[in-house]
């Protein structure tokens, strides 16, 4: 029996939360032990996901690796587990950020060490889950189980409207997978009519077929749990709340994994699914995407804030990758695979620049700044280069996903392609400008003339990102080879499923059938 990799990357970090546990000792004497040892953990379950894709047959699209045991049998319940192309490398991305979120936090989480630990680990093992699993049972509980330890992370270590944000988080966020949840059952019901039994197994509900109006209904059920944790213009509203209050590791993970969560269950769940309903929402999905593009990058541009600026500017980055999916083809939704980990590097790296200059001067209103780069050049020179990741500079990482996608929107309709492309004008606009006001000009504010530069921790945390961000900007190939064909059996499921596109004339007489 070969081992069950997938099952211990969701173990591994359960382990280390229980091995934590029983640490004793007073808090400040234990706090060491505790973060060294959460930190081991977090570098274990890195190279675990290293030796997957080691491992990993990149020119497959079928699932790998996949675990099957018998849970609830009488329900159709499985524990099925198995990874392609798409879900390998975000499993890659949540192992490589966890690690650099705990080095963050060691220094500025004072109070309550363990807890803090405890739940960063909880959190990897819940997001490890939803990647690998192909039991929309198993999935759900992963998907509600991650909303526990964020909670508590921005509740209890955040800033001064904490718990107003955490609140908003978790309400949103539930509220919306309670109709995911409906429709799971819905579907599990739907495989019971037609074959006898019921079954939660996503493969075989990938070839369930699906009276439209159902298709309609199902993929709004799902559409709007996933708009939600994107998040998707409107459904935003918690974003900037969420990122401003929580602490720089909870932004990293909520900004680098959490909410690709919702653009991956596009991709996973809601397309391939129900594919006539996605071909016929996806124009007006695509609409909400570049709405979302170009009104993130206009609110990010006068935030006074830089967490709230990031956190808007995460708005207008995931209208580009949800155009992408909503593109329907290999350029777009590759692009769009390639952005959601992008924008783990770029914004997870522009949100631990930001935790530092915190960290230093306390306080994130890019007014109180300037003139950095006489005082601390080295942590200038990461600030700029992870801000050329950001807007996607040409040899940087972003440059790649952002270029597929526009490709991709292009086939499919060259005026979303166009308007969606002032988002990049815009991005560029407020993060330079941004970072000119930050780090240049006179040091008008003496608080600023004895700030300290990289220390040794801060460069193990910064160093990875931009290397990675080089990497995936120069060796695109790299990451593209393993998510292709996982993208193409996506579009070949949406393909079969939906034998045409479906015209606005074929669908005027449904809202009536549905009605009656």
């Amino acid at each position: 029996m070969s081992f069950p990799i997938l099952s211990s990357l969701i173990a591994l970090p359960v382990a280390g939360a229980l091995l934590l546990l029983v640490v004793r000792g007073d808090e400040d004497e234990s706090a060491p032990i505790v973060r060294t040892v959460a930190l081991a953990v977090s570098l274990l379950v890195f190279a675990e996901t290293l030796l997957l894709w080691s491992r990993f047959n990149p020119g497959s699209g079928e699932f790998q690796f996949v675990e099957r045991h018998a849970w609830i049998p009488a329900f159709g319940i499985d524990y099925v587990v198995g990874v392609d192309g798409i879900s390998l490398l975000l499993l890659v991305l949540t192992s490589f950020l966890t690690p650099l979120a705990l080095l963050s936090s060691w220094e500025s989480v004072h109070e309550k060490t363990k807890a803090f630990s405890i739940f960063l680990l909880l959190l990897e093992s819940a997001m490890m889950g939803v990647f690998v699993s192909l039991d929309l049972f198993l999935f759900y509980i992963f998907w509600d189980a991650m909303l526990v330890p964020m909670y508590f992370l921005i509740g209890i270590w955040g800033y001064e409207r904490r718990v107003y944000a955490a609140i908003k988080f978790i309400l949103y966020t539930m509220a919306a997978s309670v109709l995911m949840l409906l429709a799971i059952l819905g579907l599990a019901y739907l495989h019971s009519t037609t074959t006898g039994t019921y079954s939660f197994d996503l493969v075989k509900l990938y070839d369930l077929p699906i009276d439209l109006h159902l298709q309609f209904w199902f993929f709004l059920a799902f559409a709007l749990a996933f708009a939600v944790k994107v998040p998707l213009f409107p459904f935003h509203t918690w974003l900037p709340d969420a990122h401003v209050e929580a602490p720089t590791a909870g932004s990293v993970l909520l900004a680098g994994v959490l909410l690709k969560m919702g653009t991956y269950g596009f991709v996973r769940f809601a397309f391939p699914l129900f594919p006539q309903a996605a071909e016929f929402f996806a124009p007006y999905i695509a609409v909400l995407a570049v709405i979302g593009i170009i009104y993130g990058a206009l609110v990010a541009m006068v935030q006074p804030d830089m967490k709230k600026l990031v956190a808007y500017s995460s708005v207008s980055h995931l209208g580009f990758v949800v155009l992408g999916i909503c593109a329907l083809n290999t350029q777009g939704v590759q692009g769009a695979v390639y952005q959601m980990i992008n924008h783990g590097v770029s914004t997870g790296g522009l949100f631990l620049i930001v935790g530092m200059l915190s960290d230093r001067r306390h306080t994130r209103l890019i007014a109180e700044y300037g003139g950095l780069k006489k005082v601390a050049p080295r942590l200038v020179a990461a600030f700029l280069l992870v801000t050329l990741s950001s807007i996607g500079l040409p040899g940087m990482n972003g440059f790649v996903g952002e270029f597929l996608i526009l490709l991709g929107a292009f086939r499919r309709d060259p005026r979303m392609a166009a308007f969606a492309a002032t988002g990049v004008i815009l991005s560029a606009a407020y993060m330079l400008w941004m970072f000119q006001r930050v780090n240049y000009g006179p040091v008008s504010n003496e608080k600023n003339a004895a700030l300290a530069d990289l220390r040794s921790r801060e460069w193990a945390v910064i160093v990875p990102i931009i290397a990675l961000a080089i990497v995936m900007g120069v060796l695109p190939n790299l990451f593209l080879r393993p998510i292709g064909p996982s993208v193409e059996r996506m579009l070949n499921q949406v393909q079969r499923g939906a034998t045409g596109r479906i015209q606005a004339d074929a669908i005027s007489h449904r809202p009536s059938a549905i009605s009656h």
